[in-house]
């Protein structure tokens, strides 16, 4: 049976999980992780060369990682979610020069060209469709304005693709379910069907007016970076 909901049911069995794993995301995520996570958002942000007092997005912020980075850059930030809880344990964080705000990512409450940055992390296979997303990042940044994703991604190396998918489909949802929640940590890996291939991912990137289109890979190929530019 599968564990991936259908189109029509997406939006709000993901915003429910996300509610219900909120408390225990931040420990999960550096579990999973090892801690590479944090290591990943500096990375993508030094990339981006982020300055001081430059407008930030952090969409589909969860407990805020990405927001707490960018302002100890001195950016001015504003951190948007789908899921209230997790706004709720992000509000606890009190992240200094960032706003919170509840909000779909395909209809951003957000006046146009009013961001120097858009970054997000790990959420494109979340949404229930990802063009009309990469359109209001797109609409939202300003001429010159930078985009930064961190998603997953899997080794091209036969033997690191396999201990990956190992890892990934077998181990992450076994820790999950023993710490948080058992479904929602069967759907995170599942999800990954969710996501474009790297060039139909490049391809609507740039149906959505972004150019100089950039991948890294990290671990191995286990995650991926990916830079844009809005014209």
């Amino acid at each position: 049976m599968s564990v991936l909901p259908s189109p029509s049911e997406k939006a709000i069995i993901v915003q429910k999980m996300f509610d219900r794993i909120a408390p225990g995301y931040d420990r999960l995520n550096r579990i999973i992780t090892l801690g590479l996570d944090q290591l990943w958002r500096k990375k993508l942000l030094k990339e981006l060369n982020i300055q001081e007092n430059q407008r930030v997005l952090d969409l589909a912020c969860g407990t805020g990682d990405f927001a707490k980075t960018a302002a100890l850059y001195g950016a001015k930030v504003i951190a948007l979610d789908f899921s209230p809880n997790m706004l709720h344990y992000a509000q606890k964080r009190q992240i200094l020069n960032a706003t919170l705000i509840q909000g779909d990512a395909l209809s951003l409450p957000l006046h146009e060209s009013s961001f120097d940055i858009a970054v997000s992390g790990f959420a494109l296979r979340n949404f229930s469709t990802i063009q009309p997303v990469f359109n209001e990042l797109h609409r939202i940044l300003v001429k010159g304005g930078q985009l930064g994703l961190l998603e997953i991604d899997k080794p091209k190396n036969r033997i690191l693709k396999k201990s990956h998918a190992i890892y990934f489909t077998k181990i992450v949802p076994l820790i999950g379910g023993i710490l948080s929640d058992r479904a929602a940590y069967q759907y995170l890996p599942a999800s990954e069907a969710y996501l474009p291939k790297e060039l139909e991912l490049f391809n609507m990137l740039e149906q959505s007016g972004f150019t100089k289109i950039k991948k890294r890979s990290l671990l191995g190929g286990a995650a991926q970076m990916i830079t844009a530019l809005k014209n």
